[in-house]
């Protein structure tokens, strides 16, 4: 069912690489709506993570959305093996390639949620034609490659031009970057449901003490709805 809902997705950029199954585990029991996957070539951002088998391992672990955010190009020759791994959502830059409209279709047809992703430096007009054919819109609100950059406010605009330009369509605001109790209200006034956190979310946990990582999501969660009320 679709919902408005604030929905906390961590980054498991930001967990313990040795230890991403019981990590996924803790962030879920501890109150996460989805799983958030940053996959990056080194190529299309200047990091390299995931490829489809990692995504494929972590997939038992996870009981709810995998969340799998494609910062890579060329794209839709790996939209199968990501689908095979078990995403449910995933999303592709706009940036990325020539034919976006294309990548939405075969994401689509491989029967996943289609996300579309904005970089700081491209407007909202860019997925106007695309409004129809997606299930989320993923605005960058840092410079994709890294985490733990700080949020850049000039964003805010864009996420209630989208707002608007969505209307009543069925489409989820994801922000991805720079994250935190001191942002979440502003990107959730501003119009966003879905709010990705890395380290905001992990610092000061751990998968064997988890009790920070919910404390964590309980914060951003409150500050967000807190701006709606």
């Amino acid at each position: 069912m679709f919902s408005r809902s604030i929905k906390i997705a961590p980054s498991i950029l930001a967990a313990d690489f040795a230890n991403f199954g019981a990590e996924c585990r803790a962030i879920e029991a501890q109150g996460a709506d989805w799983v958030h996957v940053d996959v990056m070539d080194g190529h299309f951002v200047p990091n390299l993570t995931f490829g489809p088998a990692m995504c494929a391992a972590l997939r038992p672990h996870i009981k709810g959305v995998m969340d799998v955010h494609l910062m890579i190009s060329p794209v839709d020759v790996y939209l199968e093996a990501y689908a095979k791994a078990g995403a449910d959502v995933i999303t592709a830059h706009v940036e990325a390639g020539p034919h976006i409209h294309r990548t939405l279709q075969a994401i689509r047809g491989l029967g996943k949620k289609a996300g579309v992703a904005l970089n700081p430096g491209t407007p909202a007009e860019a997925v106007a034609e695309l409004l129809d054919m997606v299930d989320m819109v993923c605005v960058m609100t840092v410079n994709p490659g890294f985490g733990g950059q700080s949020f850049i406010e000039s964003q805010l605009a864009k996420i209630a031009r989208l707002r608007q330009m969505i209307g009543d369509r069925e489409v989820h605001i994801e922000i991805d970057g720079g994250v935190t109790v001191a942002t979440a209200p502003l990107v959730s006034k501003a119009g966003a449901d879905v709010l990705v956190a890395g380290s905001a979310v992990f610092k000061g946990g751990s998968a064997e003490a988890p009790e920070a990582y919910g404390a964590n999501i309980r914060a951003i969660r409150a500050a967000a709805e807190a701006a709606l009320a």
